[in-house]
């Protein structure tokens, strides 16, 4: 049921986003029974999951996988990052509007558009939500052929994913677009949640401090109610390092893809990367303010192709809305 006492939505998820309105826990239940044991009341006294417990998390999000997206099967290790799905939904929604700003407003949509997930991981939950919400062809890329082999299965056993995801392992760690991007072929889209940690200590600090918030305890070996593998969370040099090989690679594949994005978490890494992509030489550089929750993340879009060439590659490759 709708809570009496919390707020009913989310004013700061995106528009389009499924989950703006409180979650309806019945419903959740039915799509995902085990949920059942793991609700109790919140401050508020309503019923709520309880978000400190990953077991609880990972239920809520197949539930919401399952009732709002029609997602039936989404398993995968539990050592691998459980997404918040409204989260990622709205990573996708504001780039579905970055597209429309330079198409009249018009979202494109169908299998003419290709977007690249770099770091798919085993729940492939970014390709799941783009081919549901837009019917996007997607490209997922990751380094551990563990995660490749996970998103695949999740492709394989639900029919709507089938044919319309396509997964594929980076066999240099060191790479990020070279290797994946073939010579000719055209991206209209990335995106990336990059990983923020630059050591498993720092990983560690911000587990506490997350456990904390959510639970309001301490804990010295905290359990990660997002879990994720090192190389999920841990990149030597962190997010900034990671970014900065993104962009300098997306430089070479200039004339394959119409927008680069990335996910920035930490606001103070804005700068650098601003000011390495203006010496890039990039055409177009826009910041995308997302609110999910108490957090709030950005989105760096970057294109290196001329009004002309983005005006061609509009007319022969997208459908509309």
């Amino acid at each position: 049921m709708p809570s009496q006492n919390s707020p009913s939505v989310k004013s700061e998820l995106h528009p389009r986003n499924k989950n703006r309105e409180r979650y309806d826990l019945d419903a959740l239940i039915v799509a995902e029974t085990e949920l059942a044991k793991y609700v109790k009341p919140n401050k508020f006294g309503d019923a709520s999951v309880d978000f400190s417990n990953p077991v609880a998390v990972k239920l809520l999000n197949k539930a919401l996988l399952n009732h709002y997206y029609g997602i039936e099967y989404w398993e995968f290790p539990d050592a691998n990052l459980c997404p918040p799905i409204p989260g990622r939904a709205d990573y996708l929604h504001y780039i579905a509007d970055l597209l429309a700003e330079d198409d009249a407003g018009i979202i494109p949509i169908g299998d003419a558009l290709t977007c690249l997930d770099v770091g798919v991981g085993a729940n492939c939950i970014y390709p799941i939500l783009g081919v549901t919400e837009y019917g996007w062809k997607f490209i997922g890329a990751d380094v551990d052929p563990k995660s490749i082999a996970s998103a695949q299965n999740i492709v394989d056993h639900n029919p709507s994913l089938k044919g319309k995801i396509e997964c594929r392992l980076q066999e240099n760690p060191r790479h990020i677009f070279q290797g994946i991007i073939g010579p000719d072929e055209k991206i209209d889209i990335t995106v990336c949640n990059p990983p923020f940690h630059a050591s498993a200590e720092d990983a560690l600090k911000g587990t506490r401090r997350k456990v904390k918030n959510l639970s309001g305890k301490k804990s010295a070996t905290p359990e990660l109610n997002f879990a994720g593998i090192s190389n999920e969370l841990i990149y030597d040099g962190g997010e900034l390092r990671f970014i900065t090989n993104m962009a300098f690679e997306s430089r070479k594949m200039a004339k394959n893809c119409y927008w680069f994005t990335t996910l920035v978490s930490k606001e103070s890494n804005l700068k650098s990367i601003y000011k390495l992509l203006q010496k890039l030489e990039a055409t177009q550089i826009k910041t995308i303010v997302m609110g999910t929750g108490n957090k709030t993340a950005r989105v760096v879009a970057w294109t290196f192709l001329s009004g002309e060439e983005q005006k061609v590659w509009r007319e022969t490759r997208w459908e509309k809305a």
